[in-house]
């Protein structure tokens, strides 16, 4: 593999960044000119000496903004664990760093969008769960790693990285290019927010689903052998016809490498009976034996191979998804312990106190931190991944993030979409615009229901505090503020679309 670095030096002077390398015996130098942006490798002597010097440990890629361009840096990691002997990071804390040295040149209306794009971005490296090696490729599995050829083991990190499960992909670009991906349920659907609790799916009518849906399990069997469908959402109500366009599709393609399981999770869970999942643990237990697993001694002789794979999914793969995946998982190391003799046959991980605890909370933690990353809270159902079992606590504590989910979803995760949008590259700012999406003005309806509506309440609340002279006045005033709260509540909902928090960059063409 190409040389890797460990920890780095910033230098800054009015005209360049330096990036260097301080590993012993390094003379390797990275100069981005502020000015062109042009990169050039240099060495550490052609550093000037008068170069302002910071520690960092990495360099995340550039990012172009209304002001121009930004490097962006971790200045803060955690070493949270080894695999095979190599080290896995945490990045805690960045910064961003204009490449100009003012932002004189720009219009107010453009200082207050370069402040919102720098927010957004912020907004993005912040949420938790950004992790990287230095010298150890974590977008392969070890299976796939193990099959490859010298020369690909040969080439840097950055070149033969699988880039979908590359973070900062797109801030990287002028290093390398990236592809796009898909998401979970792999045919074109939208849940729009529209201040109901749960809005409505609409599948796609203008687009051919089958050609998205036939190159995306080709891929998926070309990574991982044969799939294994576990779709766990509703069977009935505005889930069904997602349940069926899946079913519908699968049939359509008739491609023997993949089997479509359909489990109705909250059907089959309902009132506590958490016991059922076992239904679909039996319904697959042959044909994750059929998978197998990869095995490598310690030699690195292969041993055994993966044959195929579980694809779970679930509305947003985060809750329903974590619980099926953490069974799975469970399953299959039970076979691999037994086989390496640390279990007896017969033997359960279920016996083993501390090994219990570290391996539930383990999949809990990982389930909160997918959860927080796509819906700004920890995951639902996290008291059966750590306990084992549902609990009145647990369904009490769902409740509550599903209220924080209702809140985010609604007013403000249209700007983390955006964030999200402008990270990964989705949506470019170009410096020559003088305007950007961000000003996008409000309907009338925006401020004067909700303010007719608390004037309403506010009123009936106090035609009750302060009685008229008749029961029967009250009543009326009552019932007129009442009548008013509700039909402006309910024109609020009627029009729920002009009052939640869209994005306003890539997605609004989409929605438009």
């Amino acid at each position: 593999m190409a040389s890797t670095y460990e920890s780095f030096n910033l230098r800054t002077t009015p005209e360049k960044f330096y990036i260097e390398a301080c590993d012993d015996g390094s003379e390797d130098v990275l100069a981005i000119d502020r000015v062109s942006t042009e990169m050039t490798l240099t060495v550490r002597r052609n550093v000037p000496a008068s170069a302002e010097t910071r520690p960092i440990c990495g360099l995340i890629g550039t990012i172009r903004l209304v002001a121009g361009m930004y490097l962006v840096i971790i200045t803060k990691k955690k070493k949270v664990g080894d695999l095979l002997g190599h080290a896995v990071w945490k990045a805690l804390d960045f910064d961003i760093i204009s490449y100009k040295k003012t932002v004189l040149h720009l219009t107010d209306n453009q200082m207050q969008d370069n402040k919102t794009f720098l927010s957004m971005i912020n907004n993005v490296l912040h949420t938790d769960g950004f992790y990287f090696a230095t010298d150890y490729d974590l977008t392969h599995t070890l299976q796939r790693l193990a099959n490859t050829s010298p020369e690909f083991q040969e080439r840097s990190l950055l070149e033969r990285a699988d880039q979908r499960f590359v973070w900062n992909g797109h801030l990287l670009r002028e290093f390398l290019a990236q592809p796009e991906t898909r998401g979970s349920i792999p045919f074109y659907w939208s849940q729009r927010p529209n201040l109901k609790y749960k809005p409505k799916p609409q599948i796609s009518k203008t687009v051919n689903h089958l050609d998205g849906f036939q190159r995306h399990f080709d891929s998926q069997i070309i990574l991982y052998g044969r799939q294994t469908i576990l779709n766990l959402i509703n069977q009935k109500g505005s889930e069904k016809p997602l349940e069926q366009a899946f079913d519908k599709m699968v049939t359509s393609l008739g491609n023997g490498m993949i089997k479509y399981i359909a489990f109705d999770f909250h059907k089959e869970c309902s009132r506590m009976r958490w016991h059922r999942l076992q239904i679909l643990m039996d319904m697959v237990a042959e044909m994750q034996d059929e998978f197998g697993y990869f095995l490598v001694d310690a030699d690195g002789k292969v041993l055994l191979n993966q044959e195929g794979t579980f694809r779970s999914n679930c509305m947003d793969c985060l809750d329903r998804t974590n619980v099926i995946q953490n069974l799975l998982a469970r399953r299959s190391l039970q076979c691999q312990l037994r086989r390496m003799g640390v279990l007896d046959i017969g033997q359960q991980t279920e016996e083993e106190a501390d090994f219990e605890k570290t391996y539930k909370n383990a999949w809990a933690d990982n389930a909160d931190a997918c959860a927080k990353q796509y819906a700004g809270t920890g995951a639902l159902k996290t008291d059966f991944t750590r306990t084992g079992k549902r609990t009145q606590w647990g369904l009490l504590m769902d409740g509550w993030n599903s209220m924080i989910r209702y809140y985010k979803n609604n007013f403000s995760d249209g700007f983390r979409q955006d964030s999200i949008d402008l990270f990964l590259g989705n949506y470019a700012v170009d410096e020559a615009n003088g305007t950007t999406p961000l000003r996008d003005p409000k309907d009338w309806k925006f401020l004067t229901l909700p303010i007719i509506m608390v004037v309403a309440f506010s009123m009936c609340i106090i035609c009750l505090l302060m009685a008229g002279d008749t029961w029967a006045e009250t009543l009326a005033y009552v019932l007129f503020w009442g009548t008013a709260s509700v039909v402006t509540g309910g024109l609020i909902l009627f029009n729920g679309l002009d009052f939640v928090d869209a994005p306003k960059l890539v997605q609004k063409e989409k929605i438009d």
